[in-house]
């Protein structure tokens, strides 16, 4: 049977699935962009634990969010890969920082994690910000890290070196996001200089049970201790894989068997667990 054309086979640029992808994806943007306007936007936080004991809280992550018109949480998976390149992603990324900066001010005994995209590098609003909190308290970026992708990195990464260079000098740290997930060549970690990295969860989820993620994990963890990088897990969501990751020599761990991303920040609850209130 022959093969079918581009417009047979409903991917067209004029087909109903490409306009139902543009539509979607309008949708999202717009979204997004009432959410900036109208400052509807939280950081959801997820601990990023001690893979070795005595298995404490390393810091956490803060994960923005915004809400749609009925005031539900929408989770940055669902909106991000649509805004991430455009000025509203841009935004989100400035939201997400001083929220980020806000939250270490008023709680000095924690560390915070916040995702930027590469392409904020640069952007006056966003290093304003960076600027001004950095001002009020110069030792505030010893608790600061920045995560970027992989993919992200690779896209303007003499930005991202530039960057580097200049804010590790005030303390700020940065992660590599989505390690493994794409074609990062080993030899930028040379170039990059990153302080961690955050294995992909599609090579943690159910590991325990996964012989060729095992191999591969194994070898990511090999490149990073390499360069001296610290190695997170992401996605971990059951004991047995916890286990093989701790014994494969991760140094930290997060993902739902430690906790959901939560609005309400959990070192509150943790604190009064321990006090009992």
């Amino acid at each position: 049977m022959r093969d079918k054309t581009v417009a047979e086979s409903g991917q067209g640029p004029d087909s109903p699935l490409t306009s139902a992808v543009s539509g979607r994806d309008q949708s999202v943007l717009q979204m997004a962009s009432d959410a900036v306007r109208h400052k509807q936007c939280k950081l959801a936080f997820q601990p990023v634990m001690q893979a070795q004991a005595p298995h404490n809280v390393a810091f956490y992550e803060g994960l923005i969010r915004v809400l749609d018109e009925t005031g539900r949480v929408i989770p940055a998976r669902d909106f991000m890969p649509q805004v991430e390149n455009t000025p509203i992603g841009r935004e989100l990324d400035c939201i997400a920082l001083e929220m980020g900066l806000q939250t270490l001010v008023k709680n000095p005994q924690i560390r915070l994690s916040i995702n930027m995209s590469a392409r904020s590098i640069g952007y006056s609003h966003w290093s304003r910000i960076l600027d001004r909190f950095l001002k009020r308290d110069s030792n505030l970026g010893e608790r600061l890290i920045l995560e970027i992708s992989e993919k992200s990195a690779m896209q303007v990464p003499e930005l991202v070196i530039d960057l580097m260079d200049r804010l590790q000098e005030r303390g700020i740290a940065f992660a590599l996001d989505d390690f493994g997930a794409s074609n990062f060549s080993f030899r930028h970690f040379r170039e990059f200089l990153f302080d961690a990295a955050k294995i992909d969860g599609q090579f943690i989820r159910g590991i325990s049970n996964n012989p060729d993620n095992q191999a591969l994990v194994r070898a990511l963890i090999a490149v990073a201790r390499e360069f001296e990088i610290l190695v997170t897990a992401e996605s971990v969501e059951n004991p047995q894989d916890a286990a093989f990751l701790s014994a494969s020599g991760v140094d930290c761990m997060q993902g739902f068997l430690f906790g959901a991303p939560s609005l309400s920040p959990p070192w509150k609850a943790e604190r009064n667990s321990k006090t009992g209130t």
